[in-house]
């Protein structure tokens, strides 16, 4: 029993060290070298403090700021400790009542606004921490924060192509803004 039992132990030991501490510090030496800003979680730092990050959303409720998708994580939104969708199919009526919701929040804060609210607005995307919204989604919400800030609405239509970041490599995804940018540029305009 002895024969089997050391080289056993002796080889989950080496195994352990090896996959738990050498092959993570390898790959977060690389990642450190290669891509610094990623691995540091892409943080965005204004006056030497981190206020947020470029991959996840940020809840803004103040009409002054562009909203970003909803958030599917709970009860605390943007949590990326509990990321993950709300596993709600299109015939939940659950999740039509959470639409409904989100759409009366969008018509209470800007009433006169007529036009059809992209859904990316009122649907939370699989993670629920998405920090992106659609160009349509913006120019949806360009007339309330600008009048919310005073601003000419012209204005704000140029941050929000300023801040439009288009296809990755031209050819992945759709065109996006990053709704945390997007905020920060506008209160920088003080």
């Amino acid at each position: 029993m002895h024969n089997l039992l050391r080289p056993a132990v002796s080889l989950f030991v080496l195994l352990s060290v090896i996959t738990g501490l050498v092959y993570p510090l390898v790959v977060t030496g690389l990642a450190r070298t290669a891509f610094p800003e990623a691995a540091a979680g892409s943080l965005i730092v204004r006056d030497g403090r981190a206020v947020g990050s470029r991959l996840i959303g940020q809840h803004f409720a103040d009409p002054k700021y562009f909203w970003g998708r909803p958030s599917a994580t709970a009860p605390m939104p943007y949590n990326a400790a509990a990321s993950g969708g709300s596993n709600q199919g299109p015939l939940n009526p659950a999740l039509a009542e959470a639409v409904e919701r989100r759409i009366a929040a969008f018509r209470a804060a800007d009433p006169d606004n007529a036009q059809p609210i992209p859904a990316d607005l009122v649907t939370a995307s699989a993670s629920g921490l998405d920090p992106h919204i659609s160009p349509a989604a913006a120019a949806y919400q360009a007339e309330r924060v600008a009048r919310s800030r005073g601003l000419d609405p012209a204005v704000v239509g140029l941050l929000i192509a300023q801040y439009t970041e288009g296809r990755q490599w031209g050819i992945f995804g759709e065109p996006r803004v990053n709704v945390l940018a997007l905020n920060l540029a506008l209160d920088a305009r003080r």
